[in-house]
């Protein structure tokens, strides 16, 4: 019996009780269940009676009192009792707890998935680097959280479409051109410009990709033909990482393409008719105080250039115009600042912030090795980049070491223990538990167990009632992640899970010992094995890492 099963029965039997009068008739909204804190108190707890006990004209107990008798009778539950001041808490037979297990490997890839969010169009940005340089590793870390955020999205049904941002537009893409010319002619990286081996890579990449002597035109020309040239390499160098990272964009949108489509003008004129545009000392200014801004901000400086929030205000309108119901930015630690202004813009296009709009702010990444800080790329001259982390530990221990922490939480990477094949390695602990399972399973079938019978109430063992009050909360921590944006929940859950699964396996035996007979019991725990491995595998899959079967 799931928790979804178990919140039906409720429903069903308080909406029994008001049918026969032994309830007041009220309305019946969500039925919450969730595990108690100590096992002694059941399998599952529920508040309903302090939830609904007013609007029933009862005291909490008096609800409870009435609800216990009537849901001790429903098939699964074996014992229910009352708390305090109304918690019911609920045992379930070892036969209806134990049903998990097949519910699970019937379910197969489809067990977690849910609809909350289906019909949604979303659009999630990030990692969003600019293309002077490879990405780092805050970078990194977006990539990893942001992708395992789409899929987490996707299973509870919404559409997510994964959107890149090049901030090809500016004195940055300046910088980076001059910087190309420079390193072509051998000369030092300008003051404000960029240094490194790969800008060496990139300008002699330029040249020996090009048919004219840049070098002998002018300098204005050469710079432009660096920067059109670089950019674009850059950005085939960024897909290509971000590829091997196991990250695939469906969107790589320009910044440069909202001036040069006269999106900037048309975010205006509409912003002008919403009444929320004035001119002030030469210069379009957005009344964003009116929404909750510290100040109005400029769009259109005196002298007619851009102010940054002009891409912003087209970029917005534009993904609004694509009909996506809400946008999500991820943004990195330095952008703290930008939320108010960016809520701001968000309501006065006469959205509603937080809901059309979300900015996810992440906070920094350290690398350490023996308790010493990591620093130096070799490639980028001055910072640890995507390639650098993925050549030191792999691509699913990065994956999963940058996406198991809240976004929220500065997190220190420990190359040393990614590195081991280890039970602390948490990465490793879940992909083995994972390997485990498939080897039970060969194991299994050259002593011919097989799944041909199932008995739920035997698998009574404490360490297998706990691998099951695991597995069953897998949906739960889904569609808990959706909610909260927040895929690190899969990721302690599964090492949680891992826990659960690796003591099961060393209390319980899926084969029978040395000349035994295989028996009911040894074909039930196959499938309860099966179970773990189901889960673990989803599991990874939302996070993007692999789910190898020997290691």
């Amino acid at each position: 019996m799931t928790p979804t099963d178990l919140s039906a029965a409720i429903a069903r039997v308080l909406n029994e009780l008001v049918a026969s009068g032994s309830l007041a008739a009220f309305e019946l909204g969500e039925v919450v269940v969730e595990r108690p804190k100590s096992r002694d108190h059941g399998d599952w707890a529920t508040n309903v009676a302090m939830q609904y006990a007013g609007k029933a004209g009862l005291k909490p107990r008096e609800f409870a009192e009435l609800l216990a008798p009537a849901l001790s009778s429903v098939d699964g539950i074996e014992k229910v009792d009352i708390a305090g001041p109304g918690f019911i808490n609920i045992t379930l037979s070892a036969g209806a707890a134990g049903s998990i297990a097949k519910q699970v490997v019937e379910a197969g890839a489809s067990f977690g998935v849910g609809d909350a969010l289906k019909g949604l169009k979303m659009n999630l940005e990030f990692v969003s680097a600019n293309p002077t340089g490879p990405i780092h590793i805050g970078g990194t870390r977006w990539a990893a959280v942001g992708d395992s955020l789409a899929r987490v999205l996707q299973a509870q049904g919404a559409e997510v479409t994964r959107e890149y941002y090049f901030n090809d537009h500016g004195a940055q893409i300046d910088r980076f051109a001059r910087s190309l010319l420079a390193a072509a002619r051998k000369q030092p990286a300008p003051e404000d410009g960029y240094a490194g081996a790969y800008i060496d890579q990139i300008a002699s990449a330029v040249l020996a990709g090009t048919a004219e002597d840049i070098l002998a035109m002018p300098d204005e020309e050469a710079q432009e033909a660096f920067r059109a040239a670089g950019v674009d390499l850059m950005f085939g160098e960024i897909r290509s990482s971000l590829h091997e990272f196991g990250v695939d964009f469906d969107v790589f949108f320009h910044e440069n393409s909202l001036y040069e489509s006269g999106a900037v003008q048309k975010a205006i004129n509409r912003l002008r008719e919403l009444g929320h545009i004035f001119e002030e000392d030469g210069a379009t200014w957005l009344r964003s105080t009116t929404f909750g801004d510290d100040r109005d901000r400029v769009i259109i400086k005196s002298d007619g250039e851009a102010a940054y929030i002009a891409g912003d205000l087209a970029y917005y309108l534009d993904k609004r115009s694509r009909g996506f119901d809400r946008c999500i930015y991820m943004l990195g630690a330095d952008h703290h600042g930008y939320v108010n202004r960016m809520m701001a813009m968000c309501a006065a296009f006469g959205d509603e912030p937080g809901v059309n709009l979300e900015i996810m702010i992440g906070q920094l990444v350290n690398l350490v090795r023996d308790g010493e800080p990591v620093r130096m790329s070799k490639r980028a001259g001055t910072v640890v980049t995507m390639e650098d982390l993925v050549d030191i530990v792999g691509v699913d221990a990065a994956r999963y070491a940058l996406v198991r922490s809240s976004i929220n939480s500065m997190v220190d990477i420990d190359l040393a223990l990614l590195e081991k094949k280890t039970n602390d390695n948490p990465v490793f602990y879940v992909q083995y538990a994972h390997a485990r399972t498939k080897q039970v399973a060969v194991n299994a079938a050259s002593l011919g167990v097989d799944n041909c019978e199932f008995e739920p109430a035997l698998l009574s063992h404490v360490s297998e009632e706990e691998l099951l009050a695991k597995l069953i909360e897998y949906p739960r921590v889904t569609a808990l992640s959706a909610e909260f944006k927040e895929p690190h929940r899969v990721a302690r859950y599964l090492e949680e899970v891992a826990g659960a699964y690796h003591r099961w396996y060393d209390n319980c035996r899926v084969t029978p010992l040395s000349g035994g007979e295989v028996e009911t019991i040894h074909r039930t725990r196959l499938w309860l094995n099966e179970a773990a491995g189901v889960v673990l595998r989803n599991g990874l899959g939302l996070l993007g890492v692999s789910a190898p079967e020997r290691m």
